[in-house]
């Protein structure tokens, strides 16, 4: 996971665009339950943080919506 995100920031870089890591979040989806634990990322550059929930469009998913 570290390595394709530094990949991200890296190949991001090289082509003018900048991620910005205080709106940028990750979430991993699995059946085992182990799997879910957020931890952060950290590059050279940034610090992407692991989260366990997050908004979509809007919805949160306790919301009636989601």
């Amino acid at each position: 996971m570290k390595k394709n995100t530094e990949s991200i920031v890296v190949g991001s870089k090289g082509i003018g665009l900048q991620i910005n890591a205080d709106k940028t979040n990750y979430m991993v989806m699995s059946c085992d339950q182990n799997a879910g634990q957020s931890h952060n990322i950290e590059t050279d550059y940034s610090l992407f943080e692991g989260v366990g929930w997050f908004k979509y469009l809007g919805a949160l998913p306790n919301d009636s919506k989601f």
